[in-house]
C-alpha cells in the first residue's frame, strides 16, 4: 500500500480507537464515579440507616442490571445493524439519561434513571471493542486493545477521584452532569468513521433478553433486600425463586433458539470458557472492593470524598502507565502468566489493607495496599480482554466481548448486591476487614482458573 493509502488506514485506526475508548470510557466511569457520591446520596435522598444503605446498593446495581442484562443484546445489536450505529444509539441515550439522574427529585427516580442509563451503556461496550477488533490485527491490535484497557479500565479507578471532587465542590448531581459533554463531543467524532455492514438473516433474541433482564432483576433485588427484610420475606423468596427460575429458563432458551444473545457454542472455546470464568471471580472482585473502600474511607475513617478518590490513585497510574505494556508482552508470550499473577497480586493487595483501623492512616495503612493492588490489575485486565477476544471467531467479535462485559458487570452487581449480606447490615472497622478478605480471596481464585484454564498464545 501507498503512503497514501498507509496514512489513511493510520489515521482511521487512531479515530477508532479514539471513538472505542471515550465511549466505553463514560460507560464505565458512571459504573464507578458515582461510588463516592453514595454517602451524599444516601443523605439527601435516602432518609438514612438500613434504607440509605438499601438506596446506594440499588444507585449502583439499577445500572448494572440494565447493563449486564442487556449487553449481551446489544453484542448482537452491533452484528447484526452495524456497530457505529448502535454506537451513535448508546451515546445520544447515554446522555439524556444522565441528564435524567442530575435532576432526579427522589431516590425511586434516581434508581430508574439509572437504569435507563444501564441500556444505553449496555450499546456502548461491544460495539467499541468490535471496532477495534475490526480495525486492527496481529501485534497492533494487542496494543490496541492494551491502550483501550488502560483508560476504560482506569474508569474504575478514577472513578472516585473525580467523584470527590465534583462532590465537594459542588454537588452529588454534578457526577452526572460529566458525562453528558463527554458523549456529545464522542458523537461528532462517530460521524468521520466508515459505517460498519451488519450481517444479514441474523435475528435479536428479544426473549432471552427479558428472561435474562427479569431474572437478574429479581435475584439482586432479593438479595439486596434479604439484610432489612430477611431471607424469609415472601418478596425475598419470590425474587430468589423467580430470578433463578428465569436464569435457569434463560439457559435452556438459548440452547434452543436459532440466533441466540449468548451464543453458548462460545464456551467450547478453551480460553473463553475459562477466561470468562476468571473474569467473574476478579470483577466480582474489583466491583465489591471499590465499592467497601471507598464506603469505608468516608463513613468510618472520615475521609471527604475527595481524599477517598485520591486514595485510590496509586492504582489508577499502574493502569495508565502499564496496561499497554501488558497487553504487548501477553501478546507476545502469551495471556496466562500474566492472568495468574496480576490477580494474586491484586490479592495481596487487599490483604495488606487490613491493617487498616479507624482512622485509615493514608502512607502505611492504604497506600502501600493501593499501589500493590494497581499492579496487580494493570497486569490482568488486558491480557483477560485479549485471550478471550482473540480466540473467539472475528464474525463474533461484537457478541464475544458482550459475553465477556457481561460477565464482568454481572460478577460485580451480584457481589455488590451481596454487601449487605457480607458486612451484616454495618460498615465498621472488623467488617470492612471481612470485606477485604472476601476481596482478596476473589481475586486468588480468579488468578488460580487463569492458571488451570488458559492455553497457548495469543493468535494461535
Amino acid at each position: 500500500m501507498g503512503t497514501d493509502g498507509t496514512t489513511t488506514t493510520d489515521a482511521v485506526q487512531r479515530r477508532v480507537l479514539l471513538v472505542a475508548i471515550l465511549a466505553t470510557f463514560v460507560a464505565f466511569l458512571d459504573g464507578t464515579v458515582v461510588t463516592v457520591a453514595l454517602p451524599a446520596i444516601g443523605r439527601e435522598l435516602g432518609g438514612g440507616g438500613a434504607a440509605a444503605l438499601g438506596l446506594q446498593q440499588w444507585v449502583v446495581d439499577a445500572y448494572l442490571v440494565t447493563l449486564g442484562s442487556l449487553i449481551l443484546l446489544a453484542g448482537s445489536l452491533s452484528d447484526v445493524h452495524g456497530r457505529r450505529r448502535v454506537l451513535v444509539a448508546g451515546l445520544a441515550g447515554f446522555a439524556v439519561a444522565s441528564a435524567a439522574c442530575a435532576l432526579a427529585p427522589t431516590g425511586p427516580v434516581l434508581v430508574a434513571a439509572r437504569g435507563v442509563q444501564g441500556v444505553a451503556g449496555a450499546l456502548l461496550v461491544p460495539s467499541s471493542l468490535a471496532m477495534i477488533v475490526s480495525a486492527f490485527d496481529g501485534e497492533a491490535q494487542g496494543r490496541a486493545i492494551g491502550r483501550w484497557t488502560a483508560w476504560t479500565g482506569t474508569a474504575a479507578i478514577v472513578g472516585p477521584l473525580v467523584g470527590g471532587l465534583l462532590v465537594d465542590t459542588f454537588s452529588w448531581r454534578f457526577v452526572f452532569w460529566l458525562t453528558v459533554p463527554v458523549c456529545l463531543g464522542t458523537l461528532l467524532l462517530v460521524r468521520g468513521l466508515p459505517a460498519s455492514a451488519g450481517g444479514r438473516g441474523r435475528r435479536l433474541d428479544v426473549a432471552g433478553a427479558a428472561l435474562a433482564a427479569v431474572g437478574l432483576a429479581g435475584t439482586v433485588s432479593a438479595l439486596i433486600e434479604a439484610d432489612r427484610l430477611g431471607w424469609g420475606s415472601p418478596l425475598v423468596l419470590t425474587g430468589l425463586v423467580g430470578g433463578a427460575a428465569c436464569l435457569v429458563a434463560f439457559v435452556a432458551w438459548e440452547r434452543r433458539v436459532p440466533d441466540p444473545m449468548l451464543p453458548l457454542r462460545l464456551f467450547s472455546i478453551r480460553n473463553v470458557a475459562w477466561g470468562n470464568a476468571a473474569t467473574a471471580a476478579i470483577y466480582g472482585a474489583l466491583g465489591f472492593g471499590g465499592f467497601l473502600v471507598t464506603l469505608f474511607l468516608q463513613q468510618v475513617a472520615g475521609y471527604p470524598a475527595t481524599l477517598a478518590g485520591l486514595a485510590q490513585l496509586p492504582a489508577t497510574f499502574a493502569m495508565l502507565t502499564l496496561s499497554g505494556w501488558f497487553g504487548s508482552l501477553a501478546g507476545r508470550y502469551g495471556a496466562r502468566p500474566f492472568m495468574t499473577a496480576g490477580p494474586l497480586l491484586a490479592a495481596v493487595g487487599f490483604l495488606l489493607m487490613l491493617a487498616t483501623d479507624a482512622h485509615a492512616t493514608y502512607w502505611t495503612q492504604v497506600l502501600p495496599g493501593q499501589a500493590v493492588f494497581g499492579l496487580g490489575l494493570a497486569v490482568t485486565v488486558a491480557p483477560l480482554t485479549a485471550a478471550i477476544l482473540v480466540a473467539a471467531p472475528v464474525a463474533d467479535a461484537g457478541i464475544a466481548s458482550a459475553v465477556n462485559n457481561a460477565v464482568a458487570r454481572v460478577a460485580g452487581l451480584v457481589v455488590v448486591a451481596l454487601a449487605g449480606v457480607i458486612l451484616g447490615g454495618a460498615l465498621d472497622v472488623g467488617t470492612f476487614h471481612r470485606g477485604l478478605v472476601v476481596t482478596a480471596a476473589l481475586f486468588a481464585v480468579g488468578g488460580m482458573l487463569s492458571l488451570a484454564g488458559i492455553r497457548g498464545r495469543l493468535g494461535t
